[in-house]
């Protein structure tokens, strides 16, 4: 069973042949040496993406009747974060799936603040507008204490990966091979 594989060969990796995310990566880390920058990305990316992630969650979604008792389980959210799982997954599995815990997690608080606006609480929109805007603050803030021009100026796929950059520091920290 094992051996039905084995007369494949896989082409040696050359030294100027990197992977599409590690040249994503390495632009990512060479505009972001503030040790302070990269703490801010920490804590200041999941905020944006928490944002995005509410807005979109709070757009409104037809009734698509085939679905029955499942309707309320669909979203734009639900939209968004298949189209960030299957880029990621195509970058990196293992961080895919590494992103697709902190986006469960991340969806578990927009439900929590939609049922919290269920109950007169501050729209889910609005919240997640302000949790946007908190992010890209401190996004700026971090910029600023860098004292280079924001990556993804340049390229913005950067900014769709910059999520899983920070995850990528995790990996690097526990030796794990990403």
């Amino acid at each position: 069973m094992g051996k039905q594989h084995s007369n494949i060969k896989t082409q040696p990796v050359k030294p100027g042949d990197k992977r599409k995310i590690d040249v994503y990566f390495d632009r990512l880390d060479a505009s972001h040496q503030n040790q302070t920058n990269r703490l801010l990305h920490w804590f200041f990316v999941p905020l944006m993406v928490l944002g995005l992630l509410g807005m979109a969650w709070a757009l409104p979604f037809p009734h698509i009747g085939f679905l029955g008792k499942y309707n309320g389980y669909f979203n734009w959210a639900s939209f968004l974060i298949a189209f960030a799982m299957y880029y990621y997954l195509k970058l990196s599995p293992l961080l895919s799936y590494f992103a697709l815990f902190l986006l469960f997690g991340l969806s578990y608080g927009v439900m929590q603040l939609e049922v919290y606006e269920k109950t007169g609480g501050t729209p889910l929109a609005m919240v997640s507008v302000l949790v946007l805007f908190i992010g890209l603050t401190g996004q700026y803030i971090g910029g600023k204490i860098e004292g280079k021009e924001a990556s993804f100026n340049d390229d913005t796929k950067l900014l769709a990966v910059t999520p899983i950059w920070v995850l990528y520091s995790l990996t690097k920290r526990f030796g794990l091979r990403y």
